[in-house]
C-alpha cells in the first residue's frame, strides 16, 4: 500500500475514531503559540489499541475540541509518545507532559532557524521568498518533515523546509535538521549551520546534478543514434 495514502487515511480518520470508539482511542491536542513564521501549530497526539503506537501529527493554526481536521490537514510527524516504562497514572501524565514539552522545543527551535534561512534563501536565490503552510509538497523530501510550512523561492524552484528523524519523544529531543530541495536534487543539513554557506553548498549541488544530467542524456542521444546506425539503413546519417 502507498504510505502515503496510508498516513492520509489514518489522518482522516484520527478524531472520528477517538470520538467513536473511545475504549479503544483517544486523541490530545496541544497548541504551540508564539512562533516566527508559523505564528501557531496544533499538536495532535493520536493513540489506538490496533496501533500500538501513540502517533503524532501537526496542524496549521489553532484547533480545538469539536473541529473537524482533514486529511490534508495533519501531517504524520514520527516523533511519537512512549509511556510504556511508567507504571502508575501519575508517572504517566508525567512523562507525557515532559515529552509533549520536548516536541514544543523542537517545533520552537525549527521555526527559529527557518526564520533565520528566510532572508540569506532570498539573497541565494536573488527573488522575493514565499512561505507555503500546506502537508502536501510537489517535490520528494529525503527525510520525514517536522511541520507543515516551507519556504519557497519560486524563481529558482528552491524549497526549503525542516524535517526530524523518526525516533520516540521518551528518548529526548530529536535529531533535526533543514532540507533544501530543487526538483530531483535534495540535501539535508544539520540545523545549527550557517545557512549562507550551506544555500550556496546545495546550489553547487544543484548545478553539478544539472551538468551531469546533461551529459547523461547527451550520452543516452548517442547511445540511440549509434543503434539506429548499426541497425538502419546504411545510408542513414551518422552521429558527430
Amino acid at each position: 500500500m502507498d504510505e502515503h495514502l496510508e498516513d492520509d487515511g489514518q489522518a482522516e480518520d484520527l478524531l472520528r475514531r477517538a470520538l467513536l470508539d473511545p475504549e479503544a482511542a483517544a486523541a490530545v491536542a496541544l497548541k504551540v503559540h508564539g512562533l516566527a513564521l508559523a505564528d501557531e501549530l496544533t499538536v495532535v497526539f493520536h493513540g489506538r489499541r490496533d496501533l500500538g503506537t501513540i502517533q503524532t501529527y501537526v496542524a496549521n493554526g489553532g484547533h480545538g475540541e469539536g473541529e473537524k481536521l482533514g486529511a490534508r490537514d495533519l501531517l504524520r510527524v514520527p516523533v511519537d509518545l512512549d509511556l510504556g516504562e511508567t507504571h502508575t497514572r501519575a508517572e504517566a501524565q508525567e512523562a507525557y507532559a515532559n515529552q509533549a514539552r520536548t516536541l514544543r522545543d523542537a517545533l520552537q527551535a525549527a521555526d527559529t532557524v527557518l526564520a533565520i534561512w528566510a532572508q540569506p534563501l532570498e539573497d541565494v536565490a536573488e527573488s522575493y521568498v514565499t512561505l507555503q503552510r500546506s502537508v502536501d509538497l510537489d517535490l520528494p523530501i529525503p527525510a520525514h518533515r517536522l511541520m507543515p510550512i516551507a519556504l519557497v523561492a519560486p524563481e529558482r524552484h528552491i524549497t526549503v523546509v525542516p524535517v526530524v528523524g523518526a525516533r520516540t519523544l521518551a528518548e529526548g529531543l530529536p535529531p533535526m535538521g533543514i532540507a533544501c530541495a530543487q526538483q530531483d536534487v535534495a540535501h539535508v543539513y544539520p540545523l545549527p549551520d550557517d545557512p549562507e554557506s550551506a544555500l550556496e553548498d546545495f546550489l553547487v549541488r544543484a548545478s553539478d546534478h544539472a551538468r551531469h544530467m546533461a551529459d547523461r542524456l547527451e550520452s543516452q542521444e548517442r547511445s540511440v543514434q549509434r543503434f539506429l546506425e548499426i541497425n538502419g539503413p546504411d545510408d542513414w546519417p551518422a552521429a558527430g
